[in-house]
């Protein structure tokens, strides 16, 4: 498996909404992150500065970056995109982090 670790950015005033909508995934949206390798996906809330620390392992670098062309997720975006910040084709503004330990 190959460990992903970024940072993304919530407003402050929706962090209640941000959490709410991800209670609440959408069937097809686990299924395709399922589908293109992703596994023991967590995201978590700073809620001093808003960063949102996403963590996750896929099996394929290829497989993970498909996910982004699917219907789902373009339409999840759009969903999630008056929460957060976002770029122009409303994928959240993401910081890739690199990783600097791992104990096994």
């Amino acid at each position: 498996m190959i460990r992903k670790a970024s940072v993304m950015f919530v407003y402050k005033e929706c962090y209640e909404e941000y959490k709410r909508r991800h209670d609440e995934l959408w069937p097809e949206m686990a299924a395709a992150l399922k589908a293109h390798g992703a596994h023991n996906y967590s995201i978590f809330l700073d809620e001093e500065t808003g960063r949102l620390y996403a963590y996750l392992e896929i099996e394929d670098e290829k497989k993970w970056a498909d996910m982004a062309k699917t219907e789902v997720c373009q339409k999840w975006w759009a969903y999630m995109e008056p929460l957060m910040e976002t770029n122009q084709d409303n994928s959240p503004v993401s910081v890739e982090l690199k990783e600097v330990f791992y104990l096994q």
